[in-house]
């Protein structure tokens, strides 16, 4: 039953809130938070993302943004009705800014906000044609010479980039590219995007042959078009190809394939980038405003250097190259690493007769697959969840509710549930000589793929033949290679016809660094992590992901990738801020981030 008292209670606290925004009472807003507080941010207030701690990060977040994005008209959504659990009351709300329109979650403490969500939906005056505002698609009646719908795309399709120019030009066209790029068509943005590959989806095609994502169909749709009631839970690599080609096409999208880009600069006098292209053999130039670099969170391979590589006879791959087990069967396969890739290529080459040995170098964090997708996942995505009413927009906007700050104490308990109920797992593990860690905090698999982007496997199965000395287990740091073998830092020698380094990939500014400047790179700084002063994750604290999907220090410049999730999620509000701006809207951006880390 509903508690009136509740609702009541909520709305109270909004509408003090918006009157002393109304007000522009910085100091009366912000004494509406606890001590203890969070307001997180998505480009509705900040034209950023950005999370503002307690009433005094609320005061000054709003001292600078007040006058110019306005925000107010904050009201419970309309049909979701506050509920209160444990002394915490939670809401859905709406709200409004000067230049366009939100919604977010609102969680009180004792009638005070203890976090807030603002996440900013669509710009006044440039919504999308959806919905109410669809495109009829047909044009009845009659005129002369009118161009059918295939003739306009074919034309568009041969004057963009050439007789004109795009706005906004896309390097990389997986899942963030295509997801970025759906939601700029939609938005009326002129937008290319350029991928090396003969055709979308063949960045997951050409792939080790057993590569399936590991995260579940709910955590996985793209925006727009949603996977169909009946496609796996777990999709395999070929298939996600498949729905990448198609979405490509169905969604519109000005898709470069075999193109590659050489070098692109920006010119600060016009606020244009040059991006000289080999498109299939021809090169052009193209002169975006906006130049967003979609190379994938995991796209520049780490390829270390060891003494007498170049020496060894057999063949040496990093995991992005190893595509598959067949020619391998009755070898001696060497993998360096003991992340998710490593223990996929593993399994698959056993599976295929190989001889494998895995090399952990450093403690793994390993959750169990079934495990992660009821204690982990499944109060958000999962068929129950849909079935509670928690859709994948809901879902995400929860996920993102919760501040990173104190996301973590969200998560121990979840994975100490895990490490309880899988103890024998753990401990078959332990035995056979595997490290195995809980991430710094114990808050297990999400906080170190947000902090880090490695330190993990999802076990498919991969684990039971670690424990079994199906896959042999060796510990240490590689020394150096002899004409045939692996050679550890102890001295172990490890005879291979094949070595597969799964040693990760570096940082996206890596990318910048090779297609722009390693003076950019360093202008713009680290890419990813939170700065938790963690491993791998370096403070100072920075309270969102470091440069992804917002400003950067380098003008027009723009990262968006992760995983599926992310690229659906966070893909509106990178489009939203370049449409703003291809609009000419104000767009003041509190919080620039500084740069702290070069690489």
């Amino acid at each position: 039953m509903l508690d009136s008292t509740v609702v009541s209670r909520t709305q109270a606290v909004l509408d003090q809130l918006n009157a002393a925004l109304e007000a522009g009472d910085v100091q009366a807003a912000a004494s509406l938070f606890a001590t203890d507080s969070y307001w997180r941010d998505l480009v509705a207030v900040s034209w950023n993302l950005k999370t503002v701690e307690g009433p005094a990060g609320v005061a000054d977040m709003l001292g600078q943004q007040l006058a110019q994005t306005r925000p107010g008209n904050f009201q419970i959504q309309t049909g979701e009705d506050p509920a209160e659990e444990g002394g915490v009351t939670t809401a859905w709300i709406t709200f409004e800014t000067a230049a366009g329109r939100g919604w977010g979650l609102l969680r009180l403490k004792d009638d005070r906000i203890w976090t807030l969500l603002t996440a900013l939906q669509e710009l006044k005056g440039h919504e999308e044609n959806r919905g109410t505002r669809r495109p009829m698609g047909a044009e009845h009646g009659a005129s002369k010479h009118r161009s059918s719908w295939k003739e306009r795309r074919e034309t568009e399709a041969a004057t963009l980039g050439y007789d004109t120019q795009p706005y906004t030009v896309i390097i990389g066209g997986g899942q963030g590219g295509i997801a970025l790029g759906a939601r700029l068509r939609q938005l009326g943005v002129p937008t290319i995007i350029l991928d090396k590959h003969d055709r979308p989806g063949d960045q997951w095609r050409s792939r080790y042959k057993s590569l399936c994502l590991h995260d579940p169909i709910w955590y996985d749709h793209l925006p727009y078009i949603k996977f169909p009631d009946n496609w796996p839970v777990f999709t395999p690599k070929d298939k996600v190809g498949d729905w990448l080609e198609m979405y490509t096409k169905v969604m519109e999208l000005n898709y470069w394939t075999r193109s590659t880009v050489e070098k692109a600069s920006f010119d600060e006098a016009s606020g244009t980038w040059s991006v000289e292209v080999n498109r299939d053999g021809e090169k052009l130039t193209l002169h975006p405003t906006q130049l967003v670099l979609a190379t994938g969170m995991s796209g520049k391979a780490n390829m270390p250097k060891f003494p007498g590589m170049d020496s060894f006879k057999g063949t040496i791959q990093h995991s992005s190259q190893h595509k598959g087990p067949d020619e391998w069967t009755g070898k001696k396969v060497v993998v360096i690493g003991s992340n998710n890739s490593a223990h996929d290529i593993c399994a698959a080459l056993w599976e295929a007769e190989a001889d494998v040995t895995m090399v952990q170098r450093s403690s793994t964090h390993i959750v169990r697959s079934d495990s992660l997708m009821e204690i982990g996942l499944g109060a958000l995505y999962s068929e129950q969840a849909v079935a509670n009413g928690v859709t994948t927009e809901k879902a995400d906007m929860i996920f993102a509710s919760l501040p990173y700050k104190i996301m973590h104490e969200f998560q121990i308990p979840l994975y100490d549930k895990m490490r309880e109920r899988d103890a024998d797992f753990y401990a078959g593990l332990e035995k056979a000589g595997f490290k195995l860690d809980w991430g710094d905090d114990g808050s297990g698999l999400f906080m170190k793929y947000l902090r880090r982007g490695s330190g993990y496997y999802i076990d498919v199965g991969a684990s039971q033949l670690i424990i079994d000395g199906e896959i042999k287990l060796v510990q240490g740091q590689v020394d150096h290679f002899e004409a045939d073998a692996v050679v550890l830092k102890d001295g172990t020698s490890l005879p291979a016809d094949l070595v597969v380094l799964a040693t990760g990939f570096g940082s996206m500014n890596g990318w910048a660094a090779d297609l722009i400047s390693p003076e950019v790179a360093d202008k713009v700084g680290k890419v990813w992590g939170l700065g938790s002063d963690t491993t791998k994750d370096p403070g100072p604290w920075e309270g969102e992901q470091r440069n992804m999907w917002k400003p950067t220090q380098q003008q027009n410049l723009w990262f968006h990738g992760g995983n599926l999730h992310q690229s659906r999620h966070y893909s509106l509000y990178l489009a939203l801020q370049l449409k703003a701006r291809m609009e000419g809207l104000d767009t003041p951006v509190y919080g620039l981030q500084e740069v702290h880390h070069l690489s």
